[in-house]
């Protein structure tokens, strides 16, 4: 049985590991396209207490397999045919992006066009400084159609959205880390275990807290300010509900901060 080049491992723990291996270059292609929707739909299933998503090889991705997947489009002018892909491709990157659960994407390498834009479908960034980032789909007379570019744009402003966008450039990550694109460089020299490491410290932590953080700060994204005020109070206020909150709130009174542990409820 063939492996899909995106899978999911879930951890005793509850973090869930997305891997992305399809050498030599990770294209997206439609076994990535089928895969990638496949793995999505498997993390809202299986509820994680924190997702990383990484890739295997080289690279993280060297972009898009454009003769399989968009020169057929084109050549037909199908314009119904590529409004229907894209739109499927917003639908993924919008639901990983509402996953309830804090989501890390490490890149160690070379990150184009589509796995660009999974990463900024997740909640941090981190990266090797060595690690170089590109939406380069003006190249072949496109734009991304992930919501990269608007989530681009909360990061780093419409400014700094339209000039990676429009130029099709290659950005190091350190550059973007000082546009707060990506949120943390990590030593290239073990990279993977500090990814993960990050990535099951947030599993053990106040998930259910994790969650309303994602809730407001969604809130402000998509309606504003005064939208993120007026969830604000029924959100947390919730947390008084969970055991996590009564359970953290006993061993910081007994034992003193950071001593809790969270189980998710």
């Amino acid at each position: 049985m063939t492996t899909p080049p995106v899978t999911v491992d879930v951890d005793a723990a509850g973090l869930a590991v997305v891997t992305i291996d399809h050498p030599p270059l990770n294209l997206y292609d439609d076994a990535v396209h089928a895969a990638l929707r496949d793995a999505v739909a498997e993390l809202e299933r299986a509820r994680p207490r924190a997702v990383l998503v990484r890739a295997e090889g080289k690279v993280v991705s060297g972009g898009v397999d454009v003769k399989q997947v968009f020169h057929p489009m084109a050549q037909g002018g199908d314009v119904e045919t590529g409004t229907a892909y894209f739109a499927e491709l917003v639908d993924t990157g919008r639901r990983l992006h509402h996953l309830p659960c804090p989501t890390v994407f490490a890149a160690h390498g070379l990150t184009l066009t589509w796995a660009f834009e999974v990463a900024l479908a997740c909640d941090l960034i981190v990266a090797t400084p060595a690690a170089s980032f590109g939406l380069i789909e003006a190249t072949v007379g496109l734009t991304p159609a992930m919501g990269g570019t608007q989530r681009l744009a909360e990061r780093a402003g419409a400014g700094r959205a339209r000039l990676l966008v429009m130029t099709a450039g290659r950005f190091g990550a350190e550059e973007l880390e000082r546009w707060g694109v990506v949120d943390r460089l990590l030593p290239e020299d073990g990279f993977d275990a500090a990814a993960r490491e990050l990535a099951a410290s947030l599993a053990a932590g106040p998930t259910r807290a994790h969650a309303a953080t994602k809730e407001i700060l969604r809130r402000l994204a998509e309606d504003g300010l005064e939208a993120a005020n007026e969830v604000t109070p029924g959100v947390a206020g919730e947390l008084f509900g969970t055991d996590d909150l009564r359970g953290a709130m006993a061993s910081f009174v007994e034992q003193g901060h950071g001593k809790a542990t969270f189980r998710g409820e």
